[in-house]
C-alpha cells in the first residue's frame, strides 16, 4: 500500500477547503431544487467521508485497485439473485462483501469470520459491531 506523504495531503487539504467554499457559494446562488444543488448537497452531506484521505495517508485516492478486487464479488452478487429469495441474495451479498473486504485488508477471511461470529455469540455488544470489522 502506498502512503500519501504529509506534504501532499496538506496541498490536497487546501484544495478541498477551496472546493468546500466554492460549493457553499454556488449552493447559495442556485435554486434549491436544481439538480446541481442536489448534487452539491449530496457531496456536502458526505464531506467527512469524501475528505477522509486527508487525515489518513493509508487511504488511496485511486479506487481502481478496489474496483478490480471487487469485480468478482460484484458478479457473484449479481449471480446471488438466484439464491432462492431476495432476502437470501441480500444476505449473501453482505457476507461476500465482508469476505472481500477482509482479503483487501490482508486478513484471512475464514479466521476473521470465525472470530467475529464467536465474539457475537459470546455477547459482543450490538452497538460495537464496527469493532469486529476486518480493518480493525
Amino acid at each position: 500500500m502506498i502512503t500519501v506523504p504529509a506534504g501532499v495531503r496538506i496541498h490536497l487539504a487546501l484544495g478541498a477547503t477551496d472546493m468546500r467554499k466554492g460549493f457553499d457559494v454556488q449552493l447559495s446562488r442556485l435554486p434549491g431544487r436544481s439538480r446541481l444543488a442536489e448534487a452539491i448537497r449530496y457531496a456536502l452531506g458526505r464531506w467527512s467521508a469524501l475528505t477522509r484521505f486527508l487525515d489518513d495517508g493509508r487511504i488511496d485516492l485511486d479506487t481502481n485497485p478496489v474496483e478490480r478486487a471487487i469485480r468478482p464479488i460484484a458478479l457473484g452478487r449479481k449471480n446471488s439473485l438466484f439464491a432462492g429469495s431476495e432476502g437470501g441474495a441480500k444476505r449473501w451479498a453482505i457476507v461476500a462483501s465482508l469476505i472481500e473486504t477482509a482479503k483487501l485488508n490482508g486478513v484471512e477471511p475464514y479466521v476473521w469470520l470465525r472470530d467475529a461470529l464467536t465474539c457475537m455469540v459470546d455477547g459482543h455488544p450490538n452497538h460495537r459491531l464496527d469493532a469486529l470489522l476486518p480493518w480493525q
